[in-house]
């Protein structure tokens, strides 16, 4: 598919990833801009910056996407990043979010408004919220899972307080003030009122005042209300009547008085429970129910990210939500300050394609001349036309630079008919990763892992069963609406009326649980091959496993999947079938998340490295013949997508991950360190409720992260003492994500505590720890080899087909774990020096004398800093190759062939070759052997392609090298093309 872009659409040649908060604002991202030109990059790619929850390190839970985030600076400080950025050619990627809102704070408008007006509320059809749903008693209410407690002990502690506010009512539940029902507050201005009167003369116009307001909110429209005139008229009169009364309160104290002597009643008196009941009559009012928050498992009526209560979903296929929601996005479009967009949780909206041609004519409308002002009528109209015409000339037409966030599973593609430039990256993180696996040693690591924890289970029984979990616990709301409407479905036909709820909801939980993809991606009516297939395979693999159900309810659930209509079926029952099938997309994808990312992952130990999001742990390993062939389908399909080797979501950092591969390479010497930490161990564990702590498994997973962590060098106590901290933190979210002996839904304490017990002594900085004496060799063996890899890992991305991106601080070693650990501050200032010694240093010595430099000082990762800015700006400086050109993939011949990945990128007559060592435990067979020079590579020769001579320059080195022929072949002897640098860029322009 040959994408063709809009004339003047930026195509990035390398990205870096920030992290913007109130600890990293625009004026700091705009002290590095310099830094980050220098280094190769040519985009930022920023997290969010419109506004978010008050304190938020990360910008997703927003809550308002027409303004800038506070925190992070004003639009006059992103400007000024802005221009920094343009000044030096630069462009600029935003993290967008289009999925969900966080409906935990007040600077939310939109959902405030909801839960002052329920279903009456303008903005009631932005939020995905049910408001018939299954529970009767949350007919057009809203659930508020916010409490700590059951409801009822929360507010016979007085922790529920009534507070006036500017003419306006608000409960004040978990921090959070929330608005009332304007017309419930009837019940506070008429208590005690006939007291009040005795006050006032009967014509008094301050008591007339008064129950004149009364008046007007008895006869305000309330809050079920759904005529949209009624809805314009409740919306007007509610704002004036609270006018009325904040100017009351403020010109009569009496009244001002009156209001806080009831609000007062209303809020009761600690220890006397039916003190409450006022407020409790008046909390019943509300188009609200305050519950405690473990409600909402099974009870919540409004779609969330995930299982997170605190953020809701949108309607983004609304088009008043998408107009409202993309407002400052498109200004930043228009004013060339934002340069192309990812898109965070494609697979949450409703119908992505839809979604994703609709953001693509409105970038399109942005950049376009002679078009009228967007707030024009006549504007989407001639932009939809624009748009259809040239998409109808060319199916790939792609105006704007996008990419979304979308984990693809094995053998999965992204939708070619996708109106983006690719993903984030996931799917390359993998397959890169795959290749310094060594597969062959599959089988001794299965041995290993299942003697250690005393288990047998394989991957794949491991996610169904965690998928499964997740549905009963964290996500049972949703299994079961989908369950009650598919029973209603099922009601409208005598061949299915007798499917009972019961088993209908089963099924459902047992398909999601066998579902192969994240989701599928049905729309209007029609069903892909792709879709059919999953859809197939989960239905008849959950079938097998459930041999007690009846066959015909499966075959039910796959004919409405399928959209598979009876042909007697009416047009409701169409779009009922339909609707059920697009609400199904939408769960699989958080069940596989919850299931696999935060369930499985942290179970199923074998090899951490293979435990990655869009990862595969099942599969040991990826074949080079393989990551040529997924490199070769990219430069075909998606040849700009970005490339990762870390994001903020992963669960470890990409110099982690190489040091646990080499564990592959290792089986033998890996067993015998296992058998010998737990014996030395074994007194410093403990018991839980007669069981011992750490579980096998748990074990087995510490030390892994151990190796792969473990700083380099020698360790001062202050550096040692953070290390072991962070080490506790993530054991405690990894055993709680793994939901054996604890969760973060019910955590086990006492269990905890004994873990941490057994980490402290485990990693006491004691002269006589005998496991820190015997964990230390195989350490150092382990980070010894994964430099190597480390290196041939950032190589690769930067020069495979694709936009390589960097994740903030992964210039030097990047030794992080999973968040929070890996959103740590960056100190940029000692980067910024280093790059500029690296650079002083280059031009005293010259590149291959300062590379062998940094081979010998290679801990402080200075060597990475450098591998990165030599291959970036030799990039930039051949942006058409590496965005067009082609790719071959090279074989080499010899005895150390397979320790080696290369390939040809071409365009017109320029080649470049890349070549980088894999497998390097078993390359240098001891930790004391560089992956340098012939006594390393031996015979090892790499034929080059035909036809583009033989003289070649090594971009990183600035050697000139000369082609030797060999059995009747072109190329280059291993041993002299890594004869100081075990990585290699030759360039070649006849």
């Amino acid at each position: 598919m040959d994408q063709e872009a809009l004339p003047g659409t930026r195509i990035p040649t390398a990205t870096y990833r920030l992290q913007f908060n109130s600890g990293f604002r625009f004026s700091q991202a705009q002290e590095i801009v310099s830094y980050l030109h220098d280094l190769g990059i040519s985009d930022l790619y920023c997290s969010s910056y419109v506004a978010a929850k008050e304190g938020s390190i990360h910008g997703y839970d927003v809550v308002n996407q027409t303004v800038f985030n506070r925190e992070i600076g004003t639009e006059e400080d992103f400007a000024r990043l802005s221009g920094e950025l343009e000044g030096r050619g630069m462009g600029q990627i935003l993290d967008f979010v289009p999925n969900h809102m966080c409906v935990e704070s007040p600077d939310n408008i939109w959902w405030m408004d909801v839960l002052e007006n329920g279903p009456s509320s303008l903005y009631a059809t932005f939020f995905d919220i049910d408001w018939q749903p299954v529970k009767k008693e949350l007919t057009d209410k809203v659930l508020l899972p916010l409490l700590g407690d059951q409801y009822g002990r929360v507010l016979e502690r007085g922790e529920l307080s009534l507070l006036y506010k500017d003419g306006a009512f608000f409960v004040n539940a978990a921090s959070l003030d929330i608005p009332l029902d304007p017309k419930s507050c009837l019940l506070i201005l008429t208590h005690r009122l006939d007291t009040l009167k005795e006050q006032f003369a009967p014509e008094d116009p301050t008591l007339t005042e008064l129950l004149s307001i009364v008046t007007a909110l008895q006869h305000l429209p309330g809050f079920t209300e759904r005529d949209p005139e009624k809805q314009q008229e409740r919306h007007r009169e509610k704002e004036i009547i609270k006018k009325r009364l904040a100017q009351l309160c403020q010109d009569a104290p009496p009244i001002r008085s009156f209001l806080e002597e009831n609000l007062a009643e209303f809020n009761g008196v600690k220890g006397e429970p039916r003190s409450f009941d006022r407020l409790d009559a008046l909390l019943l009012e509300q188009p609200y129910r305050l519950s405690y928050w473990r409600v909402a498992t099974e009870e919540i009526n409004y779609r969330r990210f995930f299982d997170i209560n605190s953020l809701a979903a949108i309607r983004m296929e609304d088009k008043a939500v998408f107009d409202k929601t993309h407002v400052l996005l498109f200004r930043l479009i228009r004013e060339g300050k934002v340069t192309g967009i990812r898109i965070d949780h494609v697979d949450g909206l409703y119908d992505p394609y839809r979604y994703l041609h609709a953001l693509q004519k409105g970038c399109l409308g942005q950049r376009l001349p002679g078009l009228p002002a967007p707030e024009e009528p006549e504007w989407a109209e001639r932009v939809s036309a624009e748009y259809d015409i040239r998409l109808a000339g060319n199916p790939a037409f792609r105006p704007f630079y996008i990419v979304c966030e979308k984990i693809l599973m094995k053998g999965e593609q992204l939708p070619e008919e996708w109106p983006v430039y690719g993903t984030t990256g996931y799917d390359f993180m993998n397959q890169l990763n795959g290749i310094f696996i060594d597969s062959e040693n599959a089988r001794a690591f299965d041995r290993i892992y299942y003697r250690f924890v005393r288990g047998t289970e394989e991957f794949q029984e491991v996610m169904y069963r965690k998928k499964k979990l997740v549905m009963e616990v964290s996500l049972s709301g949703e299994a079961n609406m989908l369950g009650h409407q598919l029973n209603n479905i099922s009601e409208r036909d005598r061949l299915t009326r007798d499917f009972t709820l019961n088993s209908l909801t089963r099924a459902i939980i047992e398909v999601i649980a066998c579902f192969p993809v994240y989701r599928t991606y049905l729309n209007s009516g029609e069903v892909r091959d792709k879709d059919n297939q999953y859809i197939e395979s989960a239905v008849s693999k959950a079938r097998r496993k459930n041999p007690a159900m009846n066959a015909s309810i499966f075959d039910f659930l796959r004919s409405v999947l399928l959209l598979k209509y009876p042909d007697y079926a009416s047009e409701e029952d169409r779009r009922n079938w339909f609707n059920f099938a697009m609400r199904f997309q939408q769960i699989t994808g958080p069940v596989m998340a919850k299931g696999l990312e935060d369930t499985t992952f942290y179970v199923y130990n074998r090899l951490l490295s293979l435990n990655e999001v869009g990862g595969a742990p099942g599969r040991f390993g990826t074949t080079r013949e393989a990551f040529h062939g997924q490199n070769l389908e990219r430069v075909k399909n998606f040849p700009h997508t970005l490339l990762a080797t870390a994001t903020h979501d992963t669960k470890r950092g990409e110099d982690v991950r190489p040091r646990i591969d080499a564990l592959s390479e290792l089986p033998d010497r890996w067993h015998r360190a296992l058998v010998r930490w737990r014996a030395v161990n074994r007194k410093k564990g403990g018991s839980f409720e007669n069981q011992p702590v750490p579980d096998g498994n748990e074990e087995y997973l510490f030390y892994q992260t151990l190796l792969g962590a473990w700083p380099h060098g020698e360790i001062d106590p202050q550096t040692y003492d953070t290390f072991c901290g962070r080490i506790r933190e993530y054991l405690i979210k990894a055993l709680r994500e793994a939901k054996v002996n604890t969760s973060w839904v019910s955590p086990n304490q006492g269990y905890e505590e004994a873990v941490l017990a057994f980490v402290n002594e485990v990693l006491a900085p004691d002269p006589d720890n005998v496991f820190l004496k015997e964990f230390a060799p195989l350490q150092r063996e382990v980070a010894h080899y994964g430099m190597f890899s480390s290196l041939s890992q950032v190589l690769l991305k930067m020069t495979s087909p694709g936009v390589p991106d960097f994740y903030q601080g992964c210039e030097l070693w990047d030794l992080s774990l999973v968040d929070p650990d890996n959103r740590r501050q960056v100190d940029y200032a000692a980067r910024v020096r280093a790059l500029s010694r690296l650079k002083e240093r280059e031009a005293q010595v010259g590149a291959r004398e300062l590379f062998r430099e940094l081979m010998e000082e290679r801990e402080n990762g200075m060597i990475k800093l450098y591998l990165i800015y030599r291959c970036l700006n030799f990039r930039r400086g051949q942006a058409e190759l590496f965005r067009d050109g082609d790719y071959h993939p090279l074989e080499a011949r010899g005895a150390k062939a397979r320790h080696v990945v290369s390939f040809a990128r071409g365009a017109g007559r320029k080649r470049v070759i890349v070549a980088a060592p894999r497998l390097v435990a078993t390359l240098l067979g001891r930790p004391d052997r560089l992956p340098v020079g012939d006594e390393v590579w031996g015979d090892t020769f790499l034929p080059l392609p035909h036809g583009i001579g033989a003289r070649y320059r090594n971009v990183l080195t600035d050697e000139e090298l000369l082609a030797e022929e060999r059995h009747g072949a072109l190329g280059m002897p291993l041993g002299h093309l890594f004869q100081e640098l075990p990585v290699a860029v030759l360039f070649n322009e006849p």
